[in-house]
């Protein structure tokens, strides 16, 4: 949520950000007038409880008609303070509507547009020169690492196996992502994948992006797409201690998405999929860190696409693109040799305050009084990462050459080498 005594302060602030987002300003008018009918509600509310209250005290001091009188109002005002709880109840509800509908402020700097109008940072690594390239699906299957045949048979559609290497593949990649965190101070955490409504409300993904999210109605609960969802959560509603600099954490959970909308797009492969494992970043800290933090999860992000050796290039994603929760996002984008273009492998977010109010998070400052804090989130590894490793490190005979910084979580093995084809079963 943002902040409503910033929005009453400069509206048009907002009303900008808005626009910047390419989006009507019109919400932002709208929670205008809902704060401005919540707070004529509660006055009304409360100005009538004390004139509940005072009569109360002369009633009892009261006699003969003046007594009469008074109890004749206090009769009639008790209808009164019941209608004006009801619409303060009705306005409180309303605002909260309101004010969940409204975005993140864009911070400074973001380019403006849509989809394509990003901002290259950087581009990293040399693009390898590979004759006919081999897509992942291709290589996953020579190497009995990936059967999404099997996937869809069991599960339908953009479901898969990981098998054999590629089980081990994902393994040695996750378990170097959570040595890489564990080193850098990140507490590793293995999180719930089901949720409640209000931790899913709260980090802004029942909003634009609901129709992807998964959730099991029997139970009131919803299946998460990442763990900043559990991780954001696990701190709402209580103080924070960050005398002593942010606080970290890396969380390993397999995530699950619905992908409404994308019928059709990336559907060869486990490019874009139901069901994914990921181990994210997650920080919480003061609003004046925020930016700093914010590019050092950028950093640890191409710490790991160092390691596994893969050109890449970082965006500044543009204004139109954000999520409701992000001020700013940067990607990290992995060369995919077969489509000759650079595909999204991580994603980080400056989210500001916006999350940790709507959860009520907060720490306390110099002066021991609770502040909001700011939350961050980080793409450290994904299933998707096994896609430009295994294009880009290909060989010709068919192999897979392996990162040397990999190795170790892999046995120490070198090479991943073809085999024939699962049978098919009868």
């Amino acid at each position: 949520m943002i902040d409503l005594r910033l929005l009453r302060e400069d509206p048009e602030l907002f009303r900008a950000g808005q626009r910047r987002r390419g989006e009507s300003p019109d919400k932002v008018d709208e929670l205008l007038r809902a704060d401005e009918s919540r707070r004529a509600a509660t006055q009304r509310f409360e100005s009538l409880r004390a004139e509940q209250k005072s009569l109360g005290k002369q009633v009892s001091k009261a006699s003969g008609d003046e007594r009469a009188a008074l109890l004749a109002r206090t009769k009639e005002l008790a209808g009164e303070v019941k209608r004006a709880e009801a619409e303060t109840t009705a306005a409180d509800e309303a605002l909260r509507k309101a004010h969940l509908a409204v975005p993140n402020l864009v911070q400074e700097g973001v380019p403006e547009g849509g989809e394509d109008d990003f901002v290259v940072l950087r581009e990293v690594g040399a693009i390898p020169a590979i004759d006919n390239p081999k897509d992942h699906l291709e290589i996953g299957e020579a190497l009995r690492a990936i059967d999404t045949e099997r996937g869809a048979k069991v599960s339908g559609s953009r479901f898969y196996f990981l098998t054999g290497v590629g089980a081990l593949l994902q393994l040695a990649l996750f378990n170097m992502a959570i040595a890489q965190a564990v080193e850098h101070g990140f507490t590793p955490s293995i999180t719930p994948s089901l949720v409640r409504p209000e931790s899913m409300e709260g980090t802004g993904f029942l909003g634009a992006h609901a129709s992807e999210v998964y959730r099991l109605e029997a139970d009131d609960l919803f299946l998460v797409g990442t763990s900043e969802v559990p991780l954001a959560s696990y701190h709402s509603n209580e103080i924070l201690d960050l005398s002593n600099g942010p606080e970290r954490f890396a969380g390993w959970s397999t995530c699950y998405r619905r992908e409404a909308g994308s019928h059709g797009k990336d559907v060869r492969g486990i490019l874009r999929v139901h069901q994914f494992d990921k181990v994210e970043m997650f920080s919480f800290c003061r609003p004046e860190d925020a930016v700093a933090e914010h590019e050092r999860l950028v950093a640890m992000e191409e710490e790991m696409l160092a390691k596994v050796e893969i050109p890449y290039r970082v965006i500044d994603v543009a204004t139109g693109d954000l999520g409701s929760s992000a001020s700013r996002k940067f990607d990290c984008e992995a060369w995919v040799p077969s489509q000759g273009r650079y595909r999204e492998v991580t994603s980080t977010s400056n989210c500001t305050t916006f999350q940790a109010r709507r959860l009520n998070i907060r720490y306390r400052d110099e002066d021991g009084k609770p502040q909001t804090a700011a939350t961050l989130n980080g793409t450290l590894a994904t299933t998707r990462w096994l896609i430009p490793i295994l294009e880009n490190h290909q060989q010709p005979d068919g192999s897979v050459r392996v990162p040397k910084a990999l190795q170790p979580f892999l046995g120490g093995r070198e090479i991943l080498e073809p085999t024939t084809k699962l049978a098919a079963n009868a």
